[in-house]
């Protein structure tokens, strides 16, 4: 009798236990319906901003999508794209954009070059790398609450452009994706930085970083989808300026020492990212690993069909195919140097490329990219997609 009666104890503490473990948020089944989606970062989810505040890009960039350049620095959709589209959303307008532009799903505050310090000097006639975007993530921060302030204002004041902005409280609904940090050891390398110095500064990134979620925060916002960096020393650009000996080459023909600050950067932001959890009580904070999944793709890249993998797909010169003197990151479509006009054109199959143009990924790569993380296999919490991500529990 004893025995029986510690074994149904036993059973109901079982079951109880299952119980709590299933009910946890972290196992939970419930799909968010997120009403709006609203983004911050750097030119890997610009989807217009530096093509609308200066000039836009020069073809070949969105020719594989869009048929046309469409605002963004690659020949197709970003991450950002793809994850608009998963969740039924409508790509992402820019907020600069002027025309025609629909915000009433959310909008878009990366801007290419942005950083999340104060840049130390800003774009020249051409861009990055050797200059930075007016639109860091403070003026990203600025822009949002102006476009939450003036949001309320046309939908209560203005009928015929209600239908063009959020609803009031589709902010506190709506996810918000940050992707940043990039430019930042860029910027820290190319004003001659040693790589001790720039992991160094990784420190007062951080302090930016979360003074401005807790901004957005405090204006509403709950759900928080945050990616960290992808492998800097995979990307020509790098490799090209800063070309390291062959015992400081991995397997994949990345420069460990450059890769090294990126796990800095991203071991840093997971710092972070826990103590806002502690901070923001009332938060859902998502964090990505980006750098695992982008670094996968070299590691497989032969496997994954992608030829030349450190090789630009767009551009001009050396190893790379990438110069500094001439990118597809530009407004210009045809230059002439040492003599010879030079016309940048695609490579002949880009969804065999990983790098676009030296610097951002190409379409094909960004679709990988999209579908693994979109398992939530790369989720901190673990096992969380973007459509479960407001009910996520970090403790």
């Amino acid at each position: 009798m004893k025995s029986l009666s510690m074994n149904i104890a036993a059973y109901f503490l079982l079951l109880f236990c299952a119980f709590a473990f299933l009910s946890s948020p972290v196992f939970t089944t419930e799909t968010c319906e997120y009403p709006a989606l609203f983004n911050f970062g750097d030119s890997n989810s610009d989807t217009g901003s530096i093509s609308a505040a200066f000039a836009s890009w020069s073809p070949p960039n969105g020719d594989a999508f869009f048929g046309r350049p469409s605002g963004r620095v690659s020949n197709g959709r970003l991450v950002i794209d793809f994850l608009a589209e998963s969740l039924g959303k409508p790509f992402l307008h820019s907020y600069l954009d002027s025309m025609a532009a629909n915000f009433s799903h959310g909008a878009s505050f990366s801007t290419s070059g942005s950083t999340i310090t104060e840049p130390k000097y800003l774009f020249p006639a051409y861009f990055v790398p050797r200059g930075w975007s007016p639109f860091p993530l403070y003026v990203q921060f600025t822009q949002f609450t102006q476009f939450k302030d003036r949001s309320e204002m046309i939908y209560n004041e203005e009928p015929n452009f209600k239908y063009t902005v959020p609803k009031k409280e589709h902010f506190s609904k709506a996810l918000y994706i940050i992707d940043v940090g990039q430019n930042d050891i860029g910027m820290g390398l190319f004003t001659n930085d040693s790589i001790e110095a720039v992991k160094a500064s990784v420190p007062d990134m951080m302090e930016g970083f979360k003074a401005h979620v807790k901004g957005i925060y405090s204006l509403g916002a709950r759900t928080f989808w945050i990616h960290n960096t992808g492998p800097i020393g995979c990307l020509p650009y790098i490799l090209t300026n800063f070309p390291v000996s062959d015992k400081d080459t991995d397997s994949a023909g990345c420069s460990i020492p450059h890769n090294e600050i990126s796990k800095h950067f991203n071991y840093k932001l997971k710092e972070a990212v826990y103590q806002l959890r502690r901070e923001l009580p009332s938060s859902a904070i998502t964090l990505v690993d980006i750098y695992s999944v982008k670094y996968s793709i070299y590691k497989d890249a032969k496997s994954l069909g992608f030829k030349e993998p450190l090789k630009a797909c767009c551009g001009y010169g050396g190893k790379y195919n990438y110069g500094d003197n001439f990118t597809c990151f530009s407004s210009e479509t045809s230059k002439t140097i040492n003599g010879k006009k030079i016309t940048l054109k695609s490579c002949e199959n880009p969804r065999e490329r990983i790098s676009w143009d030296g610097i951002h990924y190409s379409e094909a790569a960004d679709k990988i990219v999209f579908d693994r993380i979109s398992t939530g296999a790369f989720s901190d919490p673990p096992n969380t997609p973007p459509s479960m991500a407001c009910s996520s529990s970090q403790y």
